[in-house]
């Protein structure tokens, strides 16, 4: 039987036609099938930094790169995994200006990059980034099936997904973290994603995953930051400009795909009664957030949250402009609008939503309360933001 393919949002022959471009994303989200399912073959050279040959040959000799490039009759390079030898970008940057060279960079990890001040082709090179699947690109969406076991291409169309994410949470641990030294101490590190998965999208506390742990609360800070640079997760900055409710100034994190996050903290089969079906569901909806305002180019929206000391919340808030509150429930009850009807009263943001899985929908007291698909097919048509 064939196996089934979704066309994504991210087209890399679209974003070539404007230039040279990284295109990020962990391991697994499909970057290497779909360049080469939509790039022209044969005006494209491929180098793959995880075939070991060609990494220590390049690593020895990183001007080989060049001879390799030249002597090819093609436009456009893709070089897979870039972050594995960043040295390479100072040879892009100058094969970008002499030999009018197009270039993909693709990437699992930015720590390297990042830190180690690499040559990130200000100006002559855009960054994009490619998520898990999406609602909009799976044509025969299963909600249950997606919060048990997420997007990740190989997952959702896995008739074993539990294998497929056994195997790549442990080969996550293995190359990424040990085989690049990202970590001392392998196993508080081990310990430390299972608390981290747990406790996805609550407020972070390092104090109590720090003495779960049994290392330093400084330390997990920078356990963190490994998986935001690794691109296994992401920060949801709090939303700090209400003035009537004092607002909480702690970040939340979350991972990015459900599979892995239940994989991690051990979750088995969801129960939709649960409270850990509910935080699946908001996270699926961060989810959908943060690949929207990517896709979208609306970058400079930002994913927030608001919380006050008064504890009212409200899950989500897209720049200044718009309140989500998400709730797994079948019926809507009065008490879901608290948070909303609390913000509404700063008088900062325009538009209120509650979204759940109520098949109705209403308006009350100007917060529109809509299916989970009615939101997200207006979302990525534009009508929310």
């Amino acid at each position: 039987m064939k196996k089934k393919v979704y066309a994504r949002i991210l087209d890399p022959f679209i974003e070539l036609k404007n230039g040279s471009f990284f295109l990020f994303g962990p391991r697994g989200v499909g970057k290497s099938y779909l360049l080469r399912t939509v790039i022209d073959q044969k005006k494209t050279f491929y180098i793959n930094l995880l075939d070991s040959s060609l990494y220590f040959r390049l690593q020895r000799n990183p001007s080989e790169l060049m001879d390799m490039i030249i002597s090819k009759p093609v436009n456009q390079v893709v070089i897979d995994e870039i972050q594995r030898i960043p040295e390479l970008l100072n040879l892009v940057h100058l094969m970008i200006e002499e030999q009018e060279l197009k270039f993909i960079l693709t990437g699992s990890s930015a720590r390297k990059l990042k830190r180690g001040q690499a040559n990130m082709l200000a100006g002559r090179a855009l960054s994009r980034e490619l998520f898990p699947l999406t609602w909009s690109e799976i044509d025969d969406f299963n909600l249950k099936k997606y919060l048990q076991f997420g997007g990740l291409p190989s997952s959702y169309l896995s008739a074993n997904p539990d294998d497929f994410l056994n195997a790549y949470t442990n080969t996550y641990l293995k190359e990424e973290i040990q085989a690049e030294g990202l970590v001392k101490k392998l196993p508080a590190f081990s310990s430390f994603l299972s608390m981290a998965a747990l406790s996805s999208g609550e407020q972070l506390n390092f104090a109590n995953i720090s003495n779960e742990v049994g290392v330093s609360a400084v330390t997990i800070r920078e356990y963190y930051s490994i998986l935001e640079d690794t691109l296994l997760g992401f920060f949801v900055q709090p939303w700090v400009k209400s003035k009537k409710r004092k607002p909480i100034s702690t970040a939340k994190f979350y991972f990015f795909d459900t599979g892995v996050r239940n994989t991690l903290a051990e979750i088995g089969t969801l129960d939709e009664k649960s409270n850990t079906w509910g935080q699946a569901f908001e996270h699926f909806i961060a989810m959908e957030l943060r690949a929207f305002l990517s896709y979208k180019l609306k970058n400079k929206i930002k994913l927030c949250y608001w919380r006050s000391t008064s504890q009212f919340e409200v899950d989500f808030i897209l720049g200044d402009a718009v309140a989500i509150e998400v709730k797994s429930a079948k019926k809507v009850q009065a008490n879901f609008l608290k948070g909303l009807k609390a913000l509404q009263e700063e008088g900062l943001v325009n538009k209120f939503y509650l979204v759940s899985n109520d098949p109705l929908e209403k308006v009350t007291d100007g917060v529109h309360c809509l299916p989970w698909q009615v939101f997200l097919e207006k979302l990525w048509s534009g009508k929310i933001i």
